[in-house]
């Protein structure tokens, strides 16, 4: 019989972490190994207070199927007896993991996907005055790519903040769900005059149908209004591309669907993180592989990474064997 053990980590923030919602100084991560005789896989999830999620509630959904799990559960019966969610993912990914391991192969084969390669991923500058994210943004002028955390009113100054302190530097923004009606107009300009690539759920979910029949000179991009393979078909058409999270789809095995569906329906994607380790990371590498724009940065955002780490030079993220 498997047995399966489930621990709450903390690892501290590099500074202090700020979107529209609030800030953070340190990240808790849940972690999930599963093991059957010599071989261990392991799976990491965030639980998300947006979704209503808690450390406590994942603990006690993951509890909930550490039964089945012990008695040999595979993914599949995992996505009858979870929802979608953190607790799904970290079971998920760990269950991923230790049939690679056993199978002497690595989880992208598996997947039935190509041998992973480097790619770029997005260095993230938290919400702030524009002053605070100018310095921010010359800080990291270096890096190719940059993802902005804008917060609603304010967010002309704050974007050309950014874009003088990173002249060169290809630039998204997530407004996290922060925009209004009375701002929104505003703000597309804003960004557009800055050379912004991508916006990132700019009005609430289930609040954004004011997006209709707007012309967005930026491609619009769908996070908390998309969670997993399921919600693809009641996308709003004014998304032009969907960010992928293993802790929205409830782990890999979903991911990979709602990748290639979004595909077929002709969508960007974007492949992101919630703020956690390299052991996170490493699945998402692989959904990293076939996405227009990587958000993998969270090992970058921490003061320190678990060890094995994922390297890093610069923005560019390799993947380990």
């Amino acid at each position: 019989m498997r047995e399966i053990e489930i621990a709450v980590e903390r690892f501290p923030i590099a500074g202090r972490f700020t979107i529209a919602r609030g800030s953070r100084t340190e990240a808790v991560v849940v972690v999930v190994h599963i093991r059957d005789g010599a071989h261990v896989g392991a799976g990491e999830c965030v639980p998300y207070a947006r979704y209503g999620e808690s450390v406590e509630s994942v603990l006690d959904q993951i509890g909930s199927v550490a039964d089945a799990v012990r008695a040999g559960a595979d993914r599949a019966a995992l996505g009858a007896l979870l929802p979608p969610g953190a607790a799904r993912n970290a079971v998920d990914c760990a269950l991923w993991d230790l049939e690679a391991r056993r199978a002497g192969v690595s989880v992208a084969a598996l997947a039935g996907r190509a041998p992973l390669r480097p790619v770029t991923t997005c260095y993230t500058l938290s919400l702030g005055t524009p002053v605070q994210m100018n310095e921010a943004a010359l800080a990291a002028a270096q890096r190719p790519l940059l993802k902005v955390k804008l917060g609603g009113d304010g967010d002309p100054e704050r974007i050309a903040a950014v874009r003088a302190g990173a002249p060169a530097a290809r630039l998204v923004v997530d407004a996290n769900e922060a925009w209004r009606l009375h701002n929104l107009a505003a703000n597309l300009a804003a960004c557009a005059a800055a050379g912004v690539e991508l916006i990132e759920q700019p009005l609430p979910a289930g609040d954004d149908r004011a997006l209709r029949g707007i012309e967005s000179p930026i491609p619009l991009c769908a996070d908390e209004s998309i969670h997993d393979s399921a919600s693809l078909a009641a996308l709003p058409a004014w998304y032009g591309a969907i960010n992928i999270k293993l802790d929205k789809t409830g782990g890999l095995t979903d991911a990979l669907v709602l990748l290639d569906a979004a595909r077929t329906r002709g969508l960007r994607v974007m492949v992101g993180c919630m703020l956690a380790t390299s052991l996170a990371m490493r699945p998402a590498l692989i959904l990293a592989q076939q996405a227009d724009v990587v958000d993998l940065d969270g090992p970058l955002l921490l003061a320190r990474d678990r060890s094995p780490a994922l390297r890093f030079e610069g923005s560019l993220l390799f993947p380990d064997d």
